[in-house]
């Protein structure tokens, strides 16, 4: 699942403070969690026009990357929309909700992710001034693997199925459950990142477990980003307790991202992995995600 490459500033916990009186509503979008995905969306939301009124809020656990943030999401060069943009820490926002909440921070950063995404909904978004919650899930949430195409409204895997697969059960329940809104991505890459670069650059062994024609669906972080701006200027009367799919229309295999990748300069001195899978083994899902491009006038 595309978890595995989601790098970036991650909450070991996440505590926003209880009491709701006390709390400055800012009028403005949070985006918890400033990875690959988070920089982009709040690169996306800056130059928008859209949001050209909208104060952007990247929150992480630690200051350790600010700098770096700034710098992606602003550039080095001052304009009047830098004023637009802060990224500060969780602890920092205890006193402040926001009218429009993305929530792109990956499970491995929390004890208790489910939790952590209930903290953020209660405590982070207000719910009660014309935003959205969007949560951004994986399309790794379904069941069956026989080649099958799923939809917005296919069946999940059991909670029991994995720890995994619980952990997204469970905070999209609590999503949902709250008004808000998730996002299914496919598989997040850029060219630098992705299941082609973590199966090209393994330091041991040339392989690859799964057949080689296994289904991967594909998204790149940048559409992703693009996906969650969609689905906030779309608003709570498209996307309130709605499930959307969200990946680029062209479903590959594990062969055919590799040997794309093998074409490009960055990758070609690496050579093709060895298949681990046979045909006894799961052959993946193709996503369907046209519902999804429709509602939020996304592609």
């Amino acid at each position: 699942g595309h978890w595995i490459f989601f790098l970036g500033c991650l909450f070991h916990e996440m505590s926003f403070g209880l009491g709701f009186a006390s709390k400055d509503v800012v009028d403005g979008v949070a985006v918890i969690g400033c990875g690959v995905l988070g920089t982009s969306l709040c690169k996306q939301l800056l130059e928008s026009p859209e949001f050209s009124s909208t104060t952007i809020t990247g929150v992480t656990k630690t200051t350790d990357r600010h700098a770096e943030i700034q710098e992606k999401v602003v550039g080095s060069s001052s304009s009047p929309s830098d004023s637009r943009f802060v990224v500060t820490t969780a602890d920092e926002i205890k006193d402040r909700k926001f009218k429009n909440v993305v929530f792109c921070a990956p499970p491995s950063g929390f004890e208790d992710y489910p939790s952590a995404i209930q903290d953020a909904v209660t405590n982070v978004w207000n719910s009660d001034v014309g935003g959205s919650f969007v949560f951004t899930s994986s399309g790794g949430i379904y069941a069956g693997a026989d080649g099958e195409t799923v939809t917005e409204s296919s069946p999940t895997a059991t909670a029991e199925s994995s720890p995994r697969t619980a952990r997204l059960v469970h905070a999209e329940k609590a999503v949902l459950d709250s008004g808000g809104a998730c996002l299914r991505l496919a598989g997040l890459y850029t060219a630098e990142r992705g299941a082609h670069s973590f199966w090209l650059k393994k330091k041991e062994g040339n392989e690859v477990r799964g057949r080689e024609d296994g289904i991967i669906n594909l998204l790149h972080y940048d559409d992703a980003a693009s996906a969650c701006m969609a689905a906030l200027l779309a608003g709570p009367s498209v996307v309130s307790q709605q499930i959307f799919l969200v990946s680029d229309g062209h479903p590959t295999t594990r062969r055919g991202i590799l040997e794309a990748a093998l074409r490009t300069k960055l990758y070609r001195d690496k050579s093709m992995p060895t298949f681990l899978g046979g045909d006894s083994d799961p052959k993946g899902k193709v996503y369907d995600g046209s519902r999804t491009n429709e509602a939020l006038d996304w592609k």
